[in-house]
């Protein structure tokens, strides 16, 4: 079992900055590939992808949406992986989502996310 456990999130302004921090438990971070995911207020049951990457952070992905704006990174020696979010717009307000994937694939599908954290809230302001 793995256990996921978001932090960092809060409230800024548009065009501020964030960083989210996801802390695993149970297993060695360096076994999972990581991602991150986000809900959007009254969008019920769509995560939507935002970021992973893999087992050593070689190959980091990304969302066209954020591309430019946000960096995943991880630290294995932490079991931490992180997402710095900058300029941030209204439209990123949303609950952030941890998942780790022990599939095998360096950028594996939503589907294939073991476990998940119960993520934390971003919210922007205009």
């Amino acid at each position: 079992q793995v256990q996921l456990l978001e932090s960092g999130g809060g409230r800024v302004q548009a065009g501020g900055s964030l960083r989210l921090s996801c802390v695993a438990s149970g297993r060695a971070l360096s076994s999972l590939v990581m991602g991150w995911f986000r809900q959007a207020p009254g969008k019920e049951r769509e995560r939507v992808f935002v970021a992973s990457i893999d087992w050593i952070g070689r190959g980091t992905y990304y969302a066209d949406f954020v591309k430019g704006r946000f960096s995943v990174s991880r630290e294995n020696v932490k079991n931490t992986v992180y997402l710095q979010m900058d300029n941030l717009k209204p439209e990123d307000a949303a609950v952030y989502y941890c998942a780790a994937s022990t599939s095998g694939f360096s950028r594996p599908p939503k589907t294939e996310y073991d476990y998940w954290g119960p993520g934390t809230q971003v919210s922007v302001s205009s």
